[in-house]
């Protein structure tokens, strides 16, 4: 579990920012570039790069005139700034369709990203494997949490059990729901909820595409 002293607070407009800046310099690294750009890294992630050069200052990598920032230095602090130097635990909710897939994406190893446990009512996945992550009773959910001391969790379920979900997850400890069910969840303030609308999403689309 991450040492929660240990982590930066920033806005939120950073934290959204910082994970698209990783991945353009990983991806640089990856092509052997050891310095990057703060105009070049601004220019690929659509962002002023006025703004983009304040938000890496944060960090406290020091760039070099006509050179840029130091690559592996800068991705190794900008990891550590958004808290992913040390493992996430988390519970899924839900192991359905989106739910599997959610558990076997690789890219959130990459990230110190770890499901722990899923649970789910159907018994035919009651005591199975998703993917390496076992799947226990939703019944078992408020109590392994607690003994667990997970603080994060992702609901993956059918809109009409989501608040039931969520009400558990909030009594069992959770701080933090990325929410992929089609509903407002009614939470506490000092609970955290990331909404992953797709419904939302594929509607904007079909309307811009629209000729």
């Amino acid at each position: 579990m991450k040492n929660e002293g240990q982590i930066v607070s920033l806005p939120l407009r950073i934290v959204r920012h910082f994970p698209l800046y990783l991945n353009w310099i990983r991806e640089k690294m990856a092509e052997g570039m050891e310095f990057v750009s703060a105009a070049e890294l601004a220019a690929a992630c659509g962002f002023d790069p006025v703004v983009t050069r304040k938000e890496l200052a944060i960090t406290g990598v020091i760039g070099t005139p006509r050179k840029g920032f130091p690559a592996a230095a800068l991705a190794q602090a900008i990891t550590v700034c958004l808290g992913w130097d040390n493992s996430t635990d988390a519970v899924l909710v839900g192991a359905g369709s989106l739910g599997t897939a959610i558990l076997g994406y690789d890219g959130f190893r990459e990230h110190n990203f770890d499901f722990v446990v899923a649970f789910d009512s159907n018994p035919a996945k009651i005591g199975c494997k998703l993917h390496g992550v076992p799947v226990r009773n939703v019944s078992e959910m408020s109590k392994l949490v607690k003994r667990m001391n997970i603080r994060l969790a992702v609901l993956t379920v059918p809109k009409s059990c989501a608040q039931s979900c969520a009400d558990m997850l909030v009594e069992a400890g959770i701080r933090g729901i990325w929410n992929f069910s089609p509903v407002k969840l009614n939470v506490p303030k000092d609970v955290h909820v990331e909404n992953a609308d797709l419904a939302a999403g594929l509607a904007a689309l079909s309307h811009l595409i629209r000729d």
